[in-house]
């Protein structure tokens, strides 16, 4: 088969997958040797796919993911046909360098894993690389661990690896320092579906660490059996669903928080039911509002002056948009996926950004982080206590990628300091009715948009029949954007009303056909 490195890096049936797993180790070697010697990460996780499924991703040297330009290269070393090839694409793509190359890796719990981790060392050892084995653990908690060993000169890979101990630390400790500066009153509880992965273990250890300020009620967190990973449960369900995962159906208390993560933990959605039963989902749109809510007060209260913007895609709601609009945050839109987001999110002093589907998180620049660490002198008490809740949250988010645990406690501490519950972070606006449907073409490479991804300038003449429909419903929007993946396009339209939706989707459906 024939890989290709995208923002899931390579991701198929794991007896598949042993060639991507040479060819990400050894551009996570190369790369490291590029960068004289700073450390990149390899994590073995397929997220939120089946259990059969594997895949593999590599970690740059700033924590985020692999660079561009080395996409290509990663998807090349793949390809090769025979370990000579492979030895002549990396005699091809080293650098000279005096340095040896220094990489840490990790894996989900899937059964699959160990193996595949064992590959890596092998490369590992064949390439004279140095590296640490920190087994089980999430995504995000690899990528944090990459930031923090290249930011500190203290840590160095064999000899003085970080333990992972000083995740928890940090997440814990500023948690409870946001408690103590905000003065929450309550003790909140939150059931976490763990999805029955590695996120599982990160969980049980924060419920223990924060048992004084937060009830965490853990279900689906078994991780040790793999045939319910990601079986009817996870983040990746409840949005796609819309509905509780198994062993919540028909037990959720009413207006109580509910919380899913993904297989690997870089994913969060939040849920409840009201009275009446009905399942009210609050996804990555709606943690991005009561996020960027929460900071612009902040900054508004210490005086300094801060950037704050939030990034979307395409597919955010309409009603979020217009809400950003009217609490006067700058909005950028940006083509799907993370890259993209991160990307236009460090343009910012503060820059909040969140996929539908949960994943995101809220960048504080490096010049923001220096003013909250050195704020004026003969400031009022007010705007001390903002500038210190602001540090916390820079401490508390994780600032390499999204992170469905630090998210979490961040969302905690917003809604405590805020004195808001599930039903009024509801109320913060009204979702417009919305349709997302696939439909299948012949050639996806036909379609061809601008606007981050909300035109279509090929093929010609249908951005405007699009249009003409559009303009028939009342708040109406749609776009048409090609699959990333299959032979098929992906058809969003919003109305005022659920028909309106409906109608605008299927008469653009047809368009199509």
């Amino acid at each position: 088969m024939k890989y290709s490195y995208g923002t899931a890096g390579f991701r198929t049936e794991a007896s598949l997958l042993d060639a991507a797993i040479i060819g990400s180790t050894a551009t996570a070697a190369l790369r490291s040797l590029e960068l004289k010697g700073k450390t990149t990460g390899v994590i073995i996780t397929a997220s939120h796919n089946p259990v059969s499924d594997n895949g593999v991703k590599v970690i740059d040297a700033d924590g985020g993911m692999l660079s561009v330009n080395w996409e290509e290269k990663c998807t090349n070393l793949a390809n090769a046909e025979s370990k000579s090839e492979l030895e002549l694409l990396i005699k091809e793509y080293i650098a000279p360098s005096t340095f040896q190359a220094s990489v840490v890796i990790g894996m989900d719990t899937r059964p699959s894993s160990p193996r595949l981790s064992e590959l890596a060392k092998v490369i590992l050892d064949e390439m004279s690389a140095c590296y640490k084995d920190y087994g089980f653990i999430t995504t995000p908690q690899l990528h944090w661990i990459v930031k923090l060993i290249n930011e500190n000169s203290s840590y160095s890979i064999p000899s003085n690896p970080p333990p992972l101990v000083l995740y928890y630390d940090s997440l814990c400790n500023a948690y409870c320092n946001v408690f103590s500066a905000s003065t929450i009153l309550h003790r909140p509880i939150l059931t976490v579906d763990c999805a029955n992965g590695v996120g599982s273990l990160p969980l049980e250890e924060l419920s223990k660490r924060l048992k004084d300020y937060i009830d965490i009620r853990l279900i689906n967190n078994d991780s040790c059996n793999y045939k319910y990973l990601n079986n009817g449960c996870g983040a990746d369900h409840v949005k796609t669903t819309q509905s509780p995962p198994v062993n919540l159906v028909d037990k959720m208390i009413p207006n109580q928080l509910y919380a899913s993560v993904d297989g690997d933990a870089d994913r969060i959605v939040f849920y409840f039911t009201d009275k009446e039963k009905k399942f009210h989902l609050l996804d990555g749109d709606r943690i991005s509002i009561l996020l960027v809510s929460f900071l612009k007060i902040l900054v508004q209260k210490s005086r300094l002056p801060l950037s704050i913007g939030v990034i979307q895609t395409a597919y955010a709601n309409g009603s979020s948009t217009v809400y950003l609009n009217d609490l006067g945050v700058q909005i950028i839109c940006t083509k799907t996926g993370v890259k993209h987001l991160h990307h236009e999110a460090q343009a910012f002093d503060i820059g909040v950004y969140f996929e539908a589907n949960g994943h995101g998180t809220v960048l504080f620049s490096q010049d923001c982080v220096k003013k909250l660490w050195n704020p004026p002198t003969g400031i009022s008490d007010t705007e001390t206590n903002a500038i210190v809740v602001l540090l916390q949250l820079s401490q508390l988010i994780n600032q390499a990628i999204g992170d469905a645990l630090s998210d979490m406690l961040a969302v905690l501490s917003v809604l405590g300091s805020l004195y808001c519950d599930a039903k009024g972070w509801l109320s913060m606006y009204n979702d417009l009715p919305n349709k997302l449907v696939k439909v299948k073409v012949a050639d996806r490479s036909i379609f061809i948009t601008t606007d981050a991804e909300r035109r279509l300038i090929k093929p010609v003449g249908l951005q405007e029949k699009i249009d003409d429909l559009v303009s028939k419903y009342e708040k109406g929007r749609c776009f048409v954007r090609a699959s990333g993946t299959e032979d098929a396009v992906r058809v969003y339209a919003e109305a005022s009303t659920k028909k309106g939706a409906e109608e605008l989707s299927a008469k653009v459906c047809s368009l199509l056909k």
